[in-house]
């Protein structure tokens, strides 16, 4: 049965770690156990033969030169049992920040909360449940040192194995992210890099447009499927994320804040921050201000 590709979309910051990896080799007639809900993601590399393992309604043959991403509340259970020789290395993780399972782009909102927690906005880590190795991947070896590291010094390959671990992972989402129209991300992280370079001055769809050499509208699709969010939408939740801080670290005025960080007014400045936070800048300020 066929199923539409679907992605597991992972927030970052904070990143997902490494727990623990192995290699597992199944002898014909072998099948891999039926677990509910792990509480960790499990990624199956296979190298040799064909893994058949279900998730939910899902079922998947997973042959060699393939990976299944397993998710961490979901039951799963052999479909049926292995007809070869079959080797495969799996590699548990775990992620403290917001994931999600969908089809397509990256559906993460920058939301209030996750700026408030960790002071940035998120990237949205894309990785396919289901599908073949990027090639870089099959050829960088990290999956072995992965295993080797296993033997070493937990002080040192602690250290280590996260950073392979993570650039694993980065070689899968740029793998998807070529896939989904490299040209794309590249105008929408364009425009990301100069609204927050320029944020403070009078930006509109004509400015962007000739800055950037693109139509406002091409430019909006671009951000819209990246970052969910238009130009213009992106460019007032920076704002708005600046003034916080220049609330909280700063004694300037509310006037003097709305003017450093490129609102038209101290009144819409109030309005859309109050819109925004819930609260009004000066209670922002006296709230959260040691």
């Amino acid at each position: 049965m066929l199923f539409a590709p679907s992605y597991i979309h992972l927030a970052a910051p904070p990143f997902p770690y490494f727990l623990e990896c192995n290699r597992t080799v199944y002898q014909p007639g072998d099948q891999h156990p039926n677990r509910n809900a792990m509480g960790k993601f499990d990624l199956l590399i296979v190298e040799q033969g064909c893994l058949y393992i279900g998730e939910e309604e899902k079922e998947w043959a997973v042959p060699a030169g393939h990976s299944l991403l397993l998710l961490p509340d979901r039951y799963h259970y052999s479909a049926k049992p292995c007809e070869e020789i079959t080797s495969f290395t799996w590699i548990h993780f775990h992620t403290v920040g917001e994931w999600m399972i969908a089809e397509g782009d990256p559906v993460y909102a920058r939301r209030e909360e996750h700026f408030r927690q960790f002071l940035t906005f998120p990237y949205t880590i894309r990785v396919p449940q289901f599908g073949p190795l990027p090639h870089p991947f099959e050829r960088s070896g990290q999956a072995e040192m992965l295993l080797q590291l296993n033997r070493a010094r937990r002080s040192s390959a602690v250290w280590q194995q996260q950073r392979i671990f993570e650039e694993m992972l980065r070689m899968m989402d740029l793998a998807q992210l070529d896939a989904a129209g490299s040209h794309a991300v590249e105008i929408a992280e364009q425009t990301e890099a100069y609204l927050r370079n320029h944020y403070t001055e009078a930006l509109t769809n004509t400015v962007l447009t000739d800055e950037l050499h693109f139509h406002y509208n091409y430019l909006a699709r671009c951000m819209k499927r990246v970052y969910g969010l238009t130009p213009m939408e992106y460019l007032t939740d920076y704002r708005l994320e600046q003034a916080k801080l220049l609330l909280l670290k700063t004694e300037f005025s509310v006037a003097a804040i709305a003017e450093r960080t490129g609102f038209e007014s101290t009144a819409y400045f109030s309005r859309r921050f109050t819109k925004k936070v819930g609260i009004s800048p000066l209670r922002y300020r006296k709230r959260y201000s040691r």
